[in-house]
């Protein structure tokens, strides 16, 4: 069972303006955490911020993709904060829907990469960077794979190709940090309500080529298990969960 931290913890979550990374967010604030909001639009991150009133949030517009961008926003936590305890390596794209592999430009392919891959290898570097050097040492990172780190979609090449890509850079992660006091690990979500998933319960394809409707679940309830993840000692660590919508079709043949 989680428990609040004993004192205020620093966290970090990308795509921190919708959808997942706002439910994560949110739970970290009311739980006690200071969180550092991280995203493209400015006008998102600050109505993350509205919904906890009061809690210790602030706003750094950050695109993942973009080195640069990263470095500011890690150099932000390090002069609000001090200290960084937590990354939720959360912001992505699904790339454009439907299209079949050979159909696919490269720029499309490209701007997957760049921000689903590229950008959590930025952030988890860079919070690596910091976790090391800090005194007390050390810290956790939780990266969003998706149940497409284990199965794909049909036509989904690009997300698929990088969510695998993420089960190999947590592992990485979780074996080069184990000097430094610093755990890894990656909670792969199906069918959390949000606007990404919104088109799953009026028809989804599936890999028999029938279009059906698939059930969701309450995206409040991965962010109950992102702060369980969150919370615990630095010597446990959850490494792989999978959290999903009970009836989705994704567990032995659908």
């Amino acid at each position: 069972m989680s428990t609040a931290p004993t004192s205020t913890q620093t966290a970090v979550v990308t795509g921190a303006g919708s959808g997942i990374g706002r439910a994560v967010a949110l739970e970290l604030l009311r739980a006690g955490w200071r969180v550092a909001l991280a995203g493209r639009r400015t006008e998102t991150l600050e109505e993350t911020a509205a919904l906890a009133p009061g809690t210790a949030a602030f706003t750094v517009r950050t695109d993942v993709a973009d080195p640069d961008a990263v470095a500011e926003l890690f150099a932000a936590v390090r002069e609000r904060a001090g200290r960084l305890d937590l990354l939720f390596n959360n912001a992505g794209t699904f790339g454009p829907g439907g299209v079949p592999v050979e159909e696919l430009s490269y720029d499309a392919w490209r701007h997957v990469v760049d921000t689903n891959l590229n950008g959590a290898f930025l952030c988890a570097q860079a919070a690596f960077r910091l976790m090391k050097e800090q005194d007390p040492q050390g810290g956790r990172i939780i990266n969003n794979g998706s149940i497409s780190a284990h199965a794909p979609r049909p036509h989904s090449i690009a997300y698929t190709a990088t969510k695998h890509a993420m089960t190999g850079l947590t592992k990485s992660l979780s074996l080069d940090g184990r000097p430094y006091r610093i755990a890894c690990g990656q909670i792969d979500i199906g069918n959390a309500a949000t606007d990404m998933t919104e088109r799953m319960q009026t028809g989804a394809l599936q890999a028999n080529g029938e279009v059906v409707p698939e059930p969701v679940m309450d995206v409040a309830d991965v962010a109950r298990t992102v702060r369980h993840m969150a919370e615990l000692p630095l010597g446990a660590n959850v490494q792989f969960a999978t959290v999903l919508a009970t009836n989705m079709p994704y567990v032995g043949r659908g």
